[in-house]
């Protein structure tokens, strides 16, 4: 076939509201930017978008839950440990928050792709490109228990059938966890100033 009449190749990278265009499948940390995540995160929908409230449950709220329920049952909190508990979820304000379901169905090619997202997500922010297997364990429980209240509280999972899925989150009620859905804007700006008061124990580390 003649060089002329070649097919060019599929676009790989998206356009950020940065400016930065990130390669999906081979993120550089360059193109990393903590507003393109926030942005995205909090307009990205947990639970396929089916749950109660005017507002869909966004992923940055979810985060942000998650780094709070992370901080409670974890002895020895540092900063570093916090940003990742933060960002656990953050591949997803390119590739979108899919259901375990259908995670399972696409394979070994998502997580690929999350996972070079995810470690170009740590070097740019100076977190460990793979965690120690015991931080990754409790900012998995974290996540199982921010994912049990969610299931119960606004996705209409009973608490038998939620339990099955994520397990009872025993010693850690939901009274003062924040699980009200609220606009992109305000899930946005408290992302970014959780974000940001994290980041600024990690610099006056000494």
């Amino acid at each position: 076939m003649p060089a002329s009449t070649k097919a060019a190749p599929p676009r790989a990278w998206q356009r950020m509201l940065s400016g930065r265009r990130l390669d999906l499948l081979d993120p550089s940390p360059l193109d990393v930017e903590i507003s393109d995540i926030a942005h995205g995160l909090a307009r990205v929908a947990r639970w396929n978008g089916q749950t109660e409230g005017d507002h869909a449950y966004s992923v940055a709220q979810h985060s942000l839950l998650v780094e709070e329920i992370f901080c409670r049952i974890t002895r020895d909190v540092t900063p570093d440990c916090s940003m990742a508990a933060l960002l656990h979820d953050a591949p997803e304000y390119v590739i979108g928050d899919m259901i375990s379901p259908f995670k399972a169905t696409l394979g070994d090619d998502y997580k690929s792709v999350e996972k070079r997202l995810q470690r170009a997500i740590h070097q740019r922010f100076t977190l460990a490109p793979n965690l120690p297997i015991k931080l990754k364990k409790a900012i998995k429980r974290a996540d199982q228990i921010a994912a049990f209240y969610e299931a119960t509280q606004l996705a209409g999972f009973g608490v038998t059938e939620a339990a099955r899925f994520f397990g009872r989150p025993r010693g850690l009620p939901p009274e003062g966890l924040k699980l009200e859905p609220q606009p992109p804007k305000l899930a946005q700006k408290a992302f970014l100033d959780r974000f940001t008061v994290i980041d600024e124990k990690r610099k006056n580390i000494i």
